[in-house]
């Protein structure tokens, strides 16, 4: 919340008002810095080389961004691994409405953290999307 320019004093409210937490503005900076990198190291893991299915979706949020409150899409990837297990791929957060090339960027990403192939993509009906995926991932089927 704080690297996305949440104030310490927001976030201090949103935990109150969320879960009933009270932490002081002045203990959020510590707890940031300290958790900061293992969200860093999460985010850009080495990923499985082949997924069968992978879910690709954006969220909308508001966003405090320099004194201004604006939607944004956050870009979710759920993979299906080869056991069948689930896992949240990564998250990153754009600078407005959804888009293709912003998804080519994700996909790209993707790539470089180690994915090869995939076999299926479902996704929803984004003008862009399908050729966006066909530019990383040939092979992969779009299912919308």
């Amino acid at each position: 919340m704080y690297s996305r320019g949440l104030s310490t004093h927001d976030i201090e409210a949103m935990l109150q008002e969320t879960y009933g937490v009270s932490l002081s503005a002045g203990a959020v900076s510590p707890i940031t810095d300290k958790v900061w990198p293992l969200v860093e190291e999460w985010q850009n893991r080495p990923l499985a080389r082949l997924y069968p299915i992978i879910y690709l979706d954006a969220l909308y949020i508001k966003l405090r961004r320099e004194g201004h409150v604006e939607n944004v899409a956050v870009y979710i990837v759920l993979g299906v691994d080869v056991e069948g297990q689930r896992d949240v791929l990564g998250h990153w957060v754009s600078d407005g409405a959804e888009g293709a090339n912003f998804w080519l960027s994700v996909l790209s990403d993707l790539q470089s953290r180690g994915v090869e192939d995939v076999l299926i993509a479902c996704v929803d009906g984004l003008s862009g999307f399908s050729e966006a995926i066909a530019a990383i991932f040939p092979h992969c089927q779009v299912q919308r």
